[in-house]
């Protein structure tokens, strides 16, 4: 089922995505560059890969395809921490909180090396979150750290720094060109199930590799999806969504 002739589809689609999207980031990034400004992320730099991502179930696809056993286990770990962290978080913040602090880091990270293990698969946050400042910047708490005066230092610097958005660090241009990315999964989801499945992307990576699962959401049966998905755990309103 993870590589029917219908999923391939959609898997296909998002690839080409990703193509278009590493094409023009790249030339973005080249003329930033020539214009003074400084992209930080490099391999080795792992200060996101604890956050929180929301994904698209042909995304997924993509990840699930390109897993192991052994990683989709560690995968799995991962979506059940999720889901207990979302099932007892009092609000966002807190569920991102832990989620940095407690559930940790990705498992497809290779904390060796401090590169993705799986780094053509990655999903399309992890493609166009791109910080205009050091990683100290990207880690977990650093916000809470800060002192008054370093916070007011920080607006200003970002408010002065081209390519943010004028509030975070990170580089606006380079989120907003990822957008077809995101339409070209929601137009081969629809085309190929006649449904759309977001959410968490350690849940629905978990999910994807589950036949019973994808079988219920090509057949457009969401409500069996939606029960398998809660038979096995996975199930979480804001971590699993059909549209």
């Amino acid at each position: 089922m993870l590589s029917s002739p219908v999923n391939r589809e959609v898997t296909a689609a998002v690839r080409r995505a990703y193509e278009r999207y590493e094409t023009q980031s790249r030339s973005w990034m080249d003329r930033y560059a020539r214009q003074g400004g400084r992209v930080y992320c490099a391999a080795g730099c792992v200060a996101c890969c604890n956050m929180p991502i929301r994904v698209s179930l042909a995304e997924a696809l993509v990840m699930a395809e390109a897993l192991d056993d052994a990683l989709a286990a560690a995968m799995e770990a991962h979506a059940r921490a999720a889901v207990a962290n979302a099932r007892t978080a009092r609000d966002d913040d807190e569920y991102v909180h832990r989620h940095r602090e407690q559930v940790g880091f990705c498992p497809v990270l290779d904390r060796h090396s401090g590169g993705c293990s799986r780094y053509e698969s990655r999903p399309t946050r992890c493609r166009d979150t791109f910080s205009a400042f050091p990683a100290h910047f990207c880690e977990a708490g650093v916000w809470e750290r800060m002192t008054r005066r370093e916070k007011a230092e920080y607006r200003r610097e970002v408010a002065r720094t081209p390519g943010t958005d004028g509030e975070l660090h990170f580089i606006a241009p380079l989120e907003h060109m990822s957008e077809p990315v995101w339409a070209a999964a929601s137009r081969a989801m629809q085309d190929a199930w006649g449904t759309e499945v977001w959410g968490d992307y350690w849940v629905l990576t978990t999910l994807a590799r589950d036949e019973r699962f994808m079988a219920a959401v090509a057949g457009g049966d969401t409500r069996s999806a939606w029960q398998r998905a809660s038979g096995r755990g996975l199930a979480h309103r804001s971590l699993l969504e059909f549209a």
